[in-house]
């Protein structure tokens, strides 16, 4: 088997494992959106160029809330997430959300730029590591991480994620509306 091969399968049964395991207390996480971004962590720094040379960091993004996305151009399941994140991108980024694929192949610019003008990527794309990746919490790829606008993240999702349940996450973790003033207590007439 090429190495090519052997990569693939790593990443398909790494995929597979990571959307089968269970919580830390041995059962199945909480069922709901907000429930997959309520355990939030700090994010480990995030300062890396994109394809285009422009700086993206996460502490210049605070305040914001961010899709990270890693993945690889060796990484089939990636290829099929490119359309959902540019659908949530498109989507999202009026309301404040930025949308930052980070890819973390070796070969850097050379690879991966090519790779993104064919896929047509329309979000930024990073240039990163496998390392920078675990410190996020990936273990295979795609893996994404919601970064809420204090600047935590969510737990490391492995695997494919649909857009409505990228759509549900977000929407968790915007701010709530201000709520309605309460009109003023009509005076009482003078006696």
């Amino acid at each position: 088997m090429n190495v090519s091969a052997k990569a693939v399968l790593a990443c398909v049964a790494l995929a597979t494992a990571a959307a089968c395991s269970r919580g830390q207390e041995g059962t199945r996480a909480a069922s709901g959106p907000c429930a997959a971004v309520a355990e939030r962590t700090p994010a480990p720094a995030l300062a890396l160029k994109s394809l285009d040379g422009r700086e993206y960091s996460l502490a210049a993004l605070k305040g914001k809330t961010v899709v990270v996305d890693f993945w690889a151009t060796w990484c089939p399941p990636c290829e099929f997430q490119i359309p959902v994140l540019n659908a949530v991108y498109d989507a999202w980024r009026d309301r404040g959300v930025v949308v930052l694929g980070v890819a973390v192949d070796a070969e850097g610019a050379e690879l991966v730029a090519p790779y993104a003008t064919e896929h047509a990527i329309r979000y930024p794309v990073l240039l990163g590591d496998e390392a920078l990746a675990r410190s996020f919490g990936a273990v295979g790829f795609p893996t994404s991480v919601l970064v809420a606008p204090d600047g935590s993240m969510s737990r490391a999702h492995a695997g494919l994620v649909e857009k409505d349940e990228l759509d549900a996450r977000l929407a968790c973790l915007q701010p709530s509306p201000p709520a309605p003033e309460k009109a003023a207590a009509p005076a009482a007439p003078p006696s």
